[in-house]
Parts: structure tokens; C-alpha cells; sequence
């Protein structure tokens, strides 16, 4: 079983409005986050949850 995590296409939307030179290091904090989680994709659901963490 892979432990990559997936993107539902409404989180990368979300994704895609953080400024470029910040997304990849954005993407990593919230892969982080669901996978500590135990969550295998990331929904807008996830997405805002880990924003709120981070406080971004």
C-alpha cells in the first residue's frame, strides 16, 4: 500500500492561489499535516484545517 497522499481537485484549486514561491513549502506543511492525521487525501476540508493550524 502507497502512502502518498492525494489532492481532490478542489484543494489543489485552493493550492493554486497561494503565491508560487510559497506553494511548495505550503504543499509539504499540509502533507505533512494529513499524514500525521492519518488522512490519505486532501480535501478543502483538510486544506482549511491545516491552513488554520499554520495560520496562514
Amino acid at each position: 500500500m502507497s502512502d502518498s497522499i492525494q489532492w481532490a481537485a478542489e484543494a489543489e484549486a485552493r493550492l493554486k492561489e497561494i503565491p508560487f514561491f510559497v506553494r511548495p513549502a505550503a504543499r509539504k506543511k499540509i502533507e505533512k499535516f494529513a499524514a500525521e492525521a492519518g488522512i490519505t487525501e486532501i480535501t478543502v476540508e483538510v486544506y482549511e484545517q491545516a491552513k488554520q493550524k499554520f495560520g496562514s
